[in-house]
């Protein structure tokens, strides 16, 4: 099985990269009130006492370690909620008791991996015959130094198969206990690159760009760019 140790380091470079997320899930304000790990330490001993819901919002604290939670940056609530919000079910490089940030090359490569897996969800509910979905289109800057270069891999490598992930979550694993994260190709965007972040710390910044929606009827047979109305 592949390991970390088996591929090439990432030298330092500053990259961007594209996801979406949920817009049912509002950003998380009290990383962003703060510039530093001392002052959300305060603010969040305040919170404590006088805002119980805000805490539930923050979600599982201990699941990332202060010190690389990249405070005073634009966005810093994007880059920290993957961590404190993991998705117990897992997803390709991690089994569900870790979370993962992940980017795409282009906000069509983050589509089409977001498309893919809505779709999975959604034809398994009983009696969905028509729904809407609103995501937040997100731009992220990142250095991708001290990242394993995994989409050195061909395509055809178990890491990649597109519905068992029995080999890519302890691989995922292992990245995480030695490196910051991993390049790798997108699964559902041929020719694609995709990036998985093992920790925020490596993130400069994360702005909305974009609101997009998904249209199920019987699948996804829509994506729409939403924009304001100007009379």
């Amino acid at each position: 099985m592949v390991s970390a140790a088996d591929l090439q380091t990432l030298p330092g470079k500053e990259v961007t990269g594209y996801r979406l997320v949920n817009s049912k899930f509002p950003p998380i304000g009290l990383f962003d009130d703060v510039a530093s790990e001392e002052e959300f330490a305060a603010l969040h001993a305040l919170q404590a006492l006088t805002n119980p819901r805000l805490l539930n919002e923050l979600g599982n604290l201990a699941l990332l370690p202060r010190e690389h939670i990249p405070f005073g940056i634009r966005g810093c609530s994007y880059a920290a909620a993957p961590f404190t919000h993991i998705n117990p079910q897992g997803s390709r490089f991690s089994d569900g008791s870790f979370g993962v940030l992940y980017f795409a090359d282009t906000l069509e490569t983050a589509i089409a991996e977001v498309k893919y897996h809505q779709q999975a969800y959604w034809q398994n509910v009983p009696g969905l015959h028509y729904e809407r979905f609103v995501f937040r289109g997100l731009r992220g800057v990142f250095d991708e130094g001290d990242f394993a270069e995994a989409s050195a891999l061909p395509v055809t490598h178990a890491i990649y198969n597109p519905e068992d992930y029995s080999v890519s979550q302890p691989f995922g694993a292992d990245v995480r206990r030695h490196q910051e994260g991993l390049r790798y190709h997108s699964v559902r965007y041929q020719g694609a690159l995709c990036w998985a972040l093992m920790t925020p710390r490596s993130v400069a910044e994360i702005v909305q760009t974009t609101h997009l929606e998904m249209i199920w009827n019987g699948a996804i047979t829509q994506v729409n760019h939403l924009r304001s109305y100007r009379r």
